[in-house]
């Protein structure tokens, strides 16, 4: 709070000594410009779908959790010593996978942050650059945030330059686009045929493309023919717990059996 209240304060007096030499200054509303573009409510929507994706994924391995703990419980008088053990630490295993998998995704470092940076970045880069470009055509000496951490105590809005910076960017599109189609009719017009050593080299690209999409998938093979022994190796696994366990019933219920016939007998 302190940095702020002294960031605000050198700011304020940084303008009051602009002002009083005549400068030009503006501001720009981040949060309502980009409420006005089309790509940044796209980019949220793809945000938001991805984030509940990923909830999914951890609520559903919170579910197995669950079970595996109550299957214990629900067991752990049939079960020796060994067979618990190793219950208790396919559960600890799992809780770590859980663990890891939200560090994963939702981290200072993590999936949510890179997708977030990944989607929104560009469309927060057209904004500066509107206002750079505007600065530099209109003659303003400086433009800041006003959705950033300055606290604005007084604004005047013939200083916002948010509707200047939003029609920038149409412009800048709608100019774009035309170059675009443009590019995509001149693909359209015939062209002369390519030199050989042109041709040649077309062919070199081709092929270390090839090559390179070879390796990419031959690696990709072999991840998966990893992937899919490791899950045998597990499902080898569970499938002899399982069957210690059964054994363990069997043994219990038969020396209860025994037990009953016993008794049965001295009677």
């Amino acid at each position: 709070m302190i940095k702020k209240v002294f960031l605000t304060f050198v700011i304020i007096s940084s303008l009051t000594s602009f002002a009083q030499r005549g400068q030009k200054i503006g501001y720009v509303d981040m949060e309502y410009i980009l409420e006005n573009i089309p790509e940044y409510a796209q980019a949220q929507i793809q945000l938001d779908q991805k984030v509940n994706k990923w909830k999914g994924t951890l609520d559903q391995l919170k579910s197995e959790i669950e079970t595996m703990r109550a299957d214990l419980s629900n067991e752990k008088a049939l079960l020796t010593e060994d067979l618990i053990s190793e219950r208790e630490e396919d559960i600890y295993l799992k809780e770590v996978d859980l663990k890891n998998l939200e560090s994963a995704y939702f981290s200072s470092k993590g999936s949510l942050f890179k997708f977030r940076k990944q989607l929104v970045k560009p469309i927060q880069d057209k904004v500066y650059n509107a206002a750079q470009q505007l600065g530099k055509s209109r003659g303003y000496d400086i433009i800041f945030d006003k959705s950033s951490d300055v606290i604005m105590i007084y604004t005047n809005k013939k200083a916002d330059i948010s509707e200047l910076v939003l029609k920038s960017i149409k412009r800048t599109e709608k100019t774009e686009t035309a170059k675009e189609k443009r590019a995509e009719r001149n693909k359209k017009t015939p062209t002369k045929e390519l030199s050989e050593e042109a041709q040649k080299k077309v062919d070199e690209r081709d092929a270390k493309r090839q090559e390179t999409l070879d390796k990419s998938a031959k690696l990709k093979t072999d991840k998966l023919k990893k992937r899919e022994e490791q899950k045998a190796e597990i499902e080898r696994k569970r499938l002899e717990r399982q069957k210690k366990r059964e054994e363990v019933r069997n043994k219990l219920k038969e020396n209860k059996k025994n037990s009953e016939d016993e008794k049965k007998e001295n009677n």
